[in-house]
């Protein structure tokens, strides 16, 4: 039996939503970027979806060629090649992105040491000599700003270093050292232009409130006018590991926001950072990269309630990945592998996708939230009608469904009711791949069918006023995520024409 509840919407509720989805999304390492399958899926995800900045690892790394050295008369010198970035950045801005930089790894001859992380043997340790390292961000600075114009490059936000809070990332975990990394990038950035906004420093959980407490009064010792502060947000406990997946449960959420509370309180407690924008550079439910969750239903209903409380007290926040071209653990043998993207291989969008695609919508009808709670979120738009989102994650073998009625306020006669539905037997992809046998190299025919499986449900209705109220019902089955849409539906039919004839006769 299905739990019930009602909502009255009060005719002028104004309720805090600071819906920003589409600020920023994340990606595997810049060098992906030069093929055809990871260009195919970051196309598909900006037509139905539509972000502003794009940020990712690896822009130092080997594979991208930048730094190079030569010697020449017993000197050793440095030189740039920009080939491939600016092919990488050249598709960026084709699909309507413009880059959130995040500076690193370093470069293999640029390197003190020989620590490397993941498959693609990013290097992760500070540079021999800093000097060569600012001049290294600099040139690419100011090569962009010549190709891209300065008044373009300064908006793209400057990011330094990711997750220094953890050995593999940064060596050692060194705090001070990472400190001085973001000092003298800092202050290198600013001298190329001061109108540059640069941040950090993107720790993840564990020692979260430790490092940002420490990063700040490094800030403030140092009279840093820093613009942003950067950190991730996961929300899984440790994984099993099964050959070669993850398997997680999921933390309470608001466990997960109140950490995130916390930053924000760390932030304001210093008067001169107080409000200092927060920016969540990356978010998923799991920090794994095989994890099997994140191609669930129950993964898009989880971050349906993330994205409706992200906005609290963080500026913008990132979903960690767009697409499934990734290759931190080695190259994935099936195209549904529990890979961060939104998209699975083979261009067949996620039910997460979906999530995206919604809330999105509701950041571009620049309406007013209305109401808001942990299953739902209701705005109203500049014309008087209305969209919002309902979902229902479920853990487990539960099988609990929701059913909410929604009464909204009306002036007029004659609406229409749309809904998109997203939940495991309208829109599973998953599941019509596990039905098929699992098979890891899907022929084209295949992919064409799990293309057409990961489409949203949709019906329409109308919908008529009584007591000046309209009256909607959300039926919510395990891990759906719906969208609904009410408008004024106005209008003569043509001349002679009459639907219900035409369909009964």
């Amino acid at each position: 039996m299905a739990e019930e509840k009602r909502i009255v919407v009060d005719r002028d509720a104004e309720v805090f939503f600071h819906n920003n989805v589409g600020f920023c999304v994340g990606t595997g390492r810049m060098g992906l970027a030069l093929t055809q399958e990871y260009q195919e899926q970051l196309k598909l995800v900006q037509e139905e979806i539509g972000f502003a900045h794009i940020r990712g690892h690896g822009l130092f790394c080997d594979d991208m060629a930048i730094y190079q050295e030569y010697e020449e008369n017993g000197v050793r010198r440095a030189e740039y090649n920009f080939t491939y970035l600016d092919r990488v950045m050249d598709f960026y801005r084709s699909v309507g992105l413009r880059p959130f930089l995040e500076l690193g790894f370093m470069p293999e001859k640029l390197a003190r040491g020989t620590q490397t992380i993941f498959y693609w043997k990013g290097n992760t340790t500070p540079p021999r000599d800093y000097e060569a390292w600012c001049q290294l961000v600099q040139s690419t600075l100011r090569h962009l700003m010549e190709r891209y114009g300065e008044d373009e490059v300064v908006t793209w936000p400057v990011e330094v270093w990711n997750e220094p809070n953890l050995c593999g990332f940064w060596e050692n975990a060194d705090m001070q050292e990472y400190f001085k990394l973001f000092c003298e990038t800092f202050r290198a950035v600013r001298e190329v232009d001061g109108r540059f906004r640069v941040g950090g420093p993107a720790v993840c959980g564990g020692t979260d409130e430790v490092w940002i407490r420490a990063f700040m009064e490094y800030c403030r010792e140092h009279q840093i006018a820093l613009d942003f502060v950067t950190r991730h947000h996961y929300t899984v406990e440790q994984p099993r590991k099964e050959g070669h997946y993850d398997y997680v449960t999921l933390i309470k959420p608001e466990d997960g926001f109140a950490n995130l509370k916390t930053s924000r309180d760390i932030v304001d407690s210093f008067a001169e950072y107080r409000g200092l924008p927060i920016y969540i550079t990356e978010f998923n439910t799991s920090y794994s990269s095989k994890s099997v969750i994140h191609d669930t239903n129950q993964n898009a209903a989880y971050i349906a309630h993330q994205l409706s409380r992200l906005g609290d007290v963080n500026e913008a926040y990132s979903y960690w990945t767009f697409g499934d071209v990734f290759e931190e653990e080695g190259v994935p043998f099936t195209p549904f592998y529990g890979g961060f993207g939104l998209v699975a291989n083979g261009c067949i969008p996620k039910p997460s996708f979906w999530t995206f695609a919604f809330y999105k919508r509701l950041q571009s009808g620049k309406g007013q939230c209305v109401y808001k709670d942990e299953n739902v979120v209701v705005v109203r738009k500049q014309d008087g009608g209305y969209q919002g989102i309902g979902w229902n994650p479920v853990e487990k073998d539960a099988e609990t469904e929701r059913r909410i009625e929604i009464s909204l306020p009306a002036d007029k006669d004659g609406y229409s009711l749309l809904t998109e539905t997203v939940d495991e037997e309208t829109c599973n992809p998953l599941k019509v791949w596990h039905d098929l046998g699992e098979q890891a190299y899907p022929t084209a025919e295949q992919k064409k069918l799990l293309r057409q499986a990961a489409q949203p449900f949709v019906q329409s209705s109308r919908l008529q006023r009584e007591n000046a109220c309209l009256s909607v019902t959300l039926s919510l089955k395990r891990n759906a995520v719906v969208y609904f849409e009410v408008k004024e539906c106005g209008g003569q039919s043509d001349r002679g024409y009459d639907y219900e004839r035409a369909v009964f006769g």
